[in-house]
Order: structure tokens, then C-alpha cells, then sequence
């Protein structure tokens, strides 16, 4: 007589998947409530932005409104002023998220690396993300002025009475300054956290196999923060691509300088015009979505293998 021993993995997988199904399922309910919420808060408002599209309002004239289909998203995308403020917002977004990517590297590197003072010098690189934007552009504007700021006097190639807010690529150059000085410690710490997930013995083997430090960091650093760069310069894409205070506070949108979210507040705010305003807004909603499907298409990262779920 022959006894046949069972083999207990199956059923060790099966408890595994009812419990992975289980916690999943805990998870949902978990976030179901703030789901909800987000969607009150947010799709709510879209949806109202989208209806307000299609009329000609004006807030001093709350009867006279007249739907117009889309003649407002005609309107403005056939505006030049429209065509100028997607390109200031683009070269915001580009210049910025480029410079912070490669000074927030050097700081996640300090702070990954540092042995002596690790609190003190992680507190220090991330205090300028703890400051209000409106605070640092008014620190900003104060320091690029030309009767009291300092940053004449500091550049040796730059005259004491340069205006740097009297022309389009100083004002650029300016608002671009207090953007990336504001937000680069966020890009680090985002950083950070991908350096934290590279392999120190994956490091040590390619350093005893020879490697340089060049090569390490691009044959084995760069490609295990794959999936960290990704989110970082997704979320600082999406916001860079949002920028408002900066511009307010510093130029007003003068010299040419008004950015997409500036432009929807003019509508809005100043000229009263809702319709209008309210188009725009919606092109700058579907802009930010394009803008985060072209970012993810480009990295090509699995977030769910990066985090090794699969």
C-alpha cells in the first residue's frame, strides 16, 4: 500500500490570496470616505467650471447670461494672449524642474551620505519648502529690486542700476529664481526617498568590481531611483505648471510674464468674466492631465514593481 503525502503549498497560497483579497478589501473601506470626499471637492467645482464654460456670463451682469457652446474655448484658443501664457508656463515648468532636479539630487546625496550633524543639515536644506510662497516672492521681489535689493550688487557682471523686472527674460529669469529656491528641498526630500531604496551591497560589488563613481551612479543609482525621479518631476511638473503666486507677487504679469493660472484669475477676479475664466480653467485642468500622461508614458515605471508588489 502506498501513502501519498499532500502538498501543503497550494493550500498556503490559497489562505495567502484570501488574506491579500481580505486586506485589500479593508483597504478600499478605509478609503472610501476620502475618495468620496475628494471627489465632492474636486469634481464638483470641474463639473460647475465646465457648465459655466459654455455661456457668456459676466458677474455685473448675473441676468444676461447666453450660452454660446464653445465659443469661449474658441475664443481663447485662437487668442495670442492665451499662445504667450502657455509658453511662459512651459518655460517656468521646463527651467525650473530641470535645475531642481539636478541641485535637489546634490542635496538628496548630502543628506543620504552626511555622518556629522544629519539632523541639523536636513533641517537646514528643507526650511526654504517651509516658508509661504507669497512670503519667499516678496523676499524675492525684494532682493532682485532696483532701489533696495542686494542681488546687483552681488553679481559683478550686472550694472547697480539694472531693472530686472523691466524686461521679458529678466522677469523670467527672476520669477524662475524664487520658484526653484522655493521648491528644490521638496525635490530632494522626494529624492531622498528613492536613494533610500538603493542596495548599499549592490553599490559595494560594483565598487569592488571596479566602478567608478560615475559609473555607480549611472549604471546603478540613477536606474534604482527610476520609479522616486518619476514622481518627483511629475509632482513638481504638475505643480510648476500651476504657478500663480510668484508672478502676482513679483511682476503682476508685466513684461509679458503672465503664466495660464494668472491669466484665468484676470478673467475671473478682475475682469468679472466668469464664462470666460471658466474656460480657461478647464483648459488648464486637461493641460495638467496631458502633462502627467506625456510624464508617465516618457519613465515607462511600474510603481507597483518599483515597490516590488509584483
Amino acid at each position: 500500500m502506498t501513502t501519498t503525502i499532500a502538498d501543503p503549498a497550494p493550500a498556503v497560497a490559497a489562505r495567502a490570496s484570501d488574506r491579500s483579497r481580505d486586506e485589500q478589501r479593508l483597504a478600499m473601506k478605509l478609503v472610501a470616505p476620502a475618495v468620496v470626499m475628494m471627489l465632492i471637492v474636486t469634481a464638483y467645482p470641474m463639473l460647475r467650471a465646465l457648465y459655466l464654460s459654455l455661456y457668456q456670463y459676466r458677474m455685473t451682469a448675473p441676468d444676461d447670461r447666453r450660452f454660446v457652446g464653445l465659443s469661449n474655448y474658441g475664443t481663447v484658443l485662437t487668442d495670442s494672449m492665451w499662445w504667450q501664457t502657455v509658453f511662459n508656463t512651459v518655460l517656468i515648468m521646463v527651467v525650473t524642474v530641470a535645475v531642481e532636479l539636478v541641485i535637489g539630487f546634490a542635496f538628496a546625496m548630502v543628506m543620504h551620505r552626511i555622518v556629522f550633524a544629519r539632523g541639523l543639515i536636513r533641517t537646514s536644506i528643507l526650511i526654504p519648502y517651509g516658508i509661504i510662497t507669497v512670503v519667499s516672492a516678496f523676499a524675492w521681489q525684494f532682493a532682485f529690486s532696483l532701489n533696495n535689493g542686494f542681488v546687483n550688487g552681488w553679481l559683478p557682471f550686472v550694472g547697480d542700476d539694472f531693472n530686472w523686472f523691466g524686461g521679458y527674460w529678466s522677469s523670467m529669469f527672476a520669477i524662475c529664481v524664487s520658484e526653484i529656491w522655493k521648491t528644490t528641498p521638496f525635490m530632494s526630500l522626494l529624492l531622498l526617498a528613492g536613494l533610500s531604496q538603493v542596495s548599499e551591497d549592490t553599490l559595494e560589488a560594483a565598487q569592488v568590481d571596479g566602478a567608478t563613481w560615475w559609473q555607480r551612479l549611472v549604471k546603478v543609482i540613477l536606474p534604482n531611483m527610476r520609479a522616486a525621479i518619476m514622481v518627483a518631476v511629475l509632482f513638481r511638473a504638475l505643480d510648476a505648471f500651476r504657478i500663480f503666486d510668484n508672478i502676482y507677487v513679483m511682476t503682476r504679469g508685466a513684461q509679458n510674464t503672465a503664466s495660464v493660472s494668472f491669466l484665468t484669475y484676470r478673467q475671473i477676479i478682475e475682469q468679472f468674466e466668469l464664462g470666460m475664466g471658466s474656460a480657461l480653467s478647464v483648459l488648464l485642468f486637461v493641460s495638467v492631465l496631458l502633462i502627467a500622461f506625456l510624464l508617465v508614458r516618457l519613465f515607462k515605471v511600474d510603481l507597483a514593481s518599483a515597490r516590488g508588489e509584483r
